[in-house]
């Protein structure tokens, strides 16, 4: 089993959507691949067409049912807030040893690719005590830094991967996931990030056609060692 952990700088800057790329990707490939975002919040179980949970599943070519977004999301919360707030909302609290736990099952004991989609950025709360990098550092695997191109980005992208790296959790590839009428050239943007970073960056242009969509996820497969 391969398992690598998709994070990101920050919510909104196409963790699912790259998720979701590696998973057709490696299935196209004949690879067995599986995925899980265990941890959703703002999600409606009344309408999950369109969440996370729904395209991770679409991806991988299973139905949108309950039973499968329970399978693959077994912590939902309804507010568009950080799981600790969210689950707060509900009178709950986020079972941290438990997100840990199912997590590590499925590690253990599932074939081919596992990807884990996190939830928001690196830092988010899951509760009172415990972030999303606290989550990464219990499960110990490689990971991908998903960041976008807007302005700002420079800051974020440079303060995550110090975080990570002082965790000894320093992701395999960081990818740039270009943000739509972004004020910032996007080469701008990778030439100042490579000054500073030797992980290697992928460049995911928000157009591009479908021979370069494969030759970049081949990439990032590659660097990724899945």
């Amino acid at each position: 089993m391969s398992a690598l952990f998709v994070t990101s700088t920050g919510t909104g800057t196409g963790k699912t959507f790259v998720t979701a790329g590696l998973i057709r990707h490696l299935r196209d490939r004949g690879k067995r691949v599986a995925a899980l975002k265990p941890v959703v919040s703002g999600f409606d179980p009344q309408a999950p067409e369109g969440s996370d949970p729904a395209l991770l599943l679409e991806a991988l070519r299973r139905p949108v049912h309950e039973s499968e977004l329970a399978r693959i999301s077994p912590f939902q919360f309804r507010a568009p807030l950080s799981p600790d707030m969210a689950a707060r909302l509900e009178g709950k609290t986020l079972d941290f040893e438990g997100l840990t736990r199912f997590c590590s099952q499925a590690i253990a004991t599932h074939d081919g690719v596992l990807l884990i989609e996190g939830v928001g950025g690196i830092m988010v709360p899951l509760d009172e005590r415990h972030t999303v990098l606290d989550w990464m550092a219990r499960l110990r695997v490689p990971s991908i830094l998903v960041a976008g191109s807007y302005l700002g980005t420079i800051s974020h992208t440079l303060t995550a991967l110090d975080v990570l790296a002082r965790r000894d959790l320093e992701p395999r590839a960081l990818v740039i996931s270009e943000t739509p009428d972004s004020s910032v050239p996007l080469d701008e943007t990778l030439a100042t990030l490579a000054n500073f970073t030797h992980v290697p960056l992928i460049v995911l242009p928000r157009a591009c056609s479908s021979s370069e969509h494969d030759t970049i996820f081949e990439c990032l497969a590659r660097l990724t060692e899945i």
